[in-house]
């Protein structure tokens, strides 16, 4: 099968919406597809490397840090992927990227499937002042983009009851994105833990809280210290690992609130999964997940998660198992304590979190994957044969 992947963000850029497109594509030719993808360049010209097709564009760093508009389509690679002829298009964005999906498909009559990974409504502060207009503006652009599709595929059911929601009538399907178990099942090499350990001068005798991940508004980073300030435990280190607009505001209110805050930045990807590693719980108040891609890679690595109650970890996190969801500070202290002064408890769960991440295994989500595309296409010869008047 022909597979062409759009997306307006790839590589090197670390984020879910990348971590769930490299992901795919490799189990998708694992499985002997042809896949290609379209994104968008980082400057004006337009270039072909391998089977990645970069679009010319510009900067939107002020709509959304680091987000960049598509400015130059390029005849010749449209041309060469219309001769190509996909069998599906899968996309992954909503925007620059997704004009060249439709274009392509309505050129072509080739269906479209499009993964919805954001909850917009979340991130309604950049452009609108007011929740209520920036909610409706999210209604309205996500019936426009789905209805353009054949099927939407939500990362979790959170997602797809927030589609309902705004009255999306397509096909909707739950797939979520799995991960690569074998990075993060590996085990670690002692001298190299050890090296980091010293590298950031991690209390030998604290338990480590760990963040991994964007350090913005949305994440509600500051609820999340002032939780770990109320509980008064002297025995804990928060590990802070990622970037963000609000880097800056956090390190300030982190150390405002007396916590003994470590900031690495971002980290290389082939070092991710030992920066997992070094936590020992990974913490989160963020509501903004629409599956909670970082949750599936903490367990896989054997952290257990303590996060805000949300539904995009139902059947994910389980209470006493693998983690806690908590649904106020008094129940995250109770459980930080609780983990903080129970050995016996740390080993059951880190135990606990590496078995139930085998149901998030990057096979799985290939398969489901390739399995939608069969469906959608067969859907799209039915249709076409019901209405050939031959």
């Amino acid at each position: 099968m022909k597979v062409l992947i759009t997306t307006d963000w790839y590589a090197p850029v670390i984020n879910g919406v990348v971590t769930s497109v490299l992901l795919l594509q490799r189990e998708l030719e694992k499985q002997g597809h042809d896949v290609r993808v379209v994104t968008l360049s980082n400057t004006l010209h337009s270039y072909k490397n391998g089977n990645v097709y970069y679009m010319g564009s510009v900067s939107a760093n002020k709509i959304y840090p680091g987000a960049r508009l598509r400015v130059n389509r390029t005849r010749s690679l449209v041309r060469e992927l219309m001769e190509w002829r996909p069998d599906v298009i899968h996309s992954q964005c909503e925007f620059s990227s997704f004009r060249v999906a439709y274009g392509l498909s309505h050129r072509l009559g080739v269906p479209i499937v499009h993964t919805y990974h954001t909850v917009y409504e979340d991130y309604t502060h950049y452009f609108s002042p007011s929740v209520r207009v920036g909610k409706a503006v999210v209604s309205v652009f996500s019936r426009w983009i789905c209805g353009r599709t054949a099927c939407v595929v939500a990362p979790s059911r959170k997602v797809e009851r927030l589609l309902r929601d705004y009255n999306i009538q397509c096909r909707i399907e739950v797939i979520p994105t799995g991960v690569d178990l074998g990075a993060y099942r590996r085990e670690p090499d002692p001298a190299r833990m050890a090296a980091l350990r010293t590298r950031w001068a991690i209390p030998e005798n604290h338990t480590v809280l760990l963040y991994l991940g964007r350090m913005a508004k949305e994440k509600n980073l500051e609820q999340l210290i002032d939780q770990i300030a109320a509980a008064g435990r002297k025995d804990v280190s928060l590990l802070l690992v990622g970037d963000g607009p609000d880097r800056e505001e956090v390190l300030d209110y982190a150390r405002g609130r007396g916590l003994d805050v470590i900031f690495t930045g971002m980290v290389p990807h082939s070092e991710v999964a030992d920066y997992y590693r070094l936590g020992d719980l990974f913490v989160t108040a963020s509501t903004s997940e629409t599956q909670g891609l970082t949750y599936f890679e903490a367990l896989a690595a054997g952290v257990p998660v303590l996060c805000r109650k949300d539904p995009c970890v139902d059947g994910v996190v389980e209470d006493g198992v693998n983690g806690w969801q908590y649904e106020d500070g008094q129940s995250f202290g109770e459980h930080l304590s609780a983990f903080c002064g129970d050995a016996a408890l740390r080993e059951r769960m880190s135990r606990g979190a590496k078995d139930s991440a085998e149901k998030f295994s990057a096979e799985a989500f290939g398969a489901a994957a390739a399995e939608l595309y069969a469906s959608v296409q067969a859907e799209a010869a039915g249709a076409f044969s019901e209405g050939d008047p031959a």
